[in-house]
């Protein structure tokens, strides 16, 4: 019996295709099509907020900014965009909680295996929150707000915060903190298309090669630094520029 070898039946498939004469085509300045254009997330820029107000926004840049501060070995939580990422994702489904079960009741003392327990909606934990953080730094810092504190007064309060022992009106100061810390940790790793790793600056931080297609030159080399900068969901800036 004669075997048909996957090669012949392409070639022979490209040839029963061909028509007439083939034609090619040069672009330049970058391809006319967009990668993975079937369902792309949209890309997010830092233009105007979504959810945070103006001065909310103050606040939550100061404190991305000493969660994660500017240094030699890269830029901080403001710089990297964790606060955009932050409003971005409170103003969709994660700030309703949309698809998880929020009807009560609610255990005042959850097992971890229970997961989240709590009525309240990021959305309105940022909001009462951040109220309540506002109030509290003018009642204790003779009316100055988070952002105009200096920043070892910034960094104890965020310490008695995470500790429970700076005592916010009306909201529990370590819940706010353990939510800020664990989005700003998001949006420093996050895929930059959700706004925050600006120019993948928290990749780049650990090492993190992104979502690169292809690791064949590299899978025979354990123990070998990864050279090669890492990649977006929606590329690298640099490829679509002219060489």
């Amino acid at each position: 019996m004669n075997r048909t070898t996957r090669r012949q039946l392409l070639s022979a498939s490209a040839l029963v295709a061909l028509t007439g004469t083939a034609f090619g085509r040069s672009f330049r300045n970058g391809l006319p099509w967009s990668p993975n254009e079937a369902y792309p997330p949209s890309p997010i820029t830092p233009r105007a907020w979504q959810f945070f107000s103006p001065d909310e926004v103050a606040a939550v840049d100061a404190i991305v900014d000493r969660l994660i501060p500017s240094d030699d070995l890269g830029a901080g939580g403001r710089e990297a965009g964790c606060t955009v990422f932050i409003d971005r994702q409170l103003a969709g489904p994660y700030g309703v909680h949309d698809g998880l079960y929020m009807d009560g009741p609610f255990p005042p003392n959850p097992l971890p295996s229970q997961g989240l327990q709590s009525p309240v909606t990021p959305r309105q934990q940022y909001r009462q929150g951040l109220a309540a953080l506002s109030a509290y730094c003018k009642a204790t810092y003779a009316g100055r707000v988070f952002a105009s504190l200096s920043h070892e007064e910034q960094d104890a309060l965020l310490t008695a915060m995470e500790k429970g022992e700076a005592k916010l009106p009306g909201y529990d100061g370590r819940s706010l903190f353990a939510a800020i810390y664990a989005n700003t940790i998001e949006g420093y790793f996050a895929d930059p298309v959700y706004g925050g790793n600006r120019d993948m600056v928290g990749w780049k931080l650990v090492g993190f090669p992104g979502t690169r297609y292809d690791y064949r030159d590299v899978i025979d080399k354990p123990n070998q630094p990864y050279m090669l900068p890492p990649v977006a969901m929606q590329g690298r800036p640099a490829w679509g520029q002219l060489p």
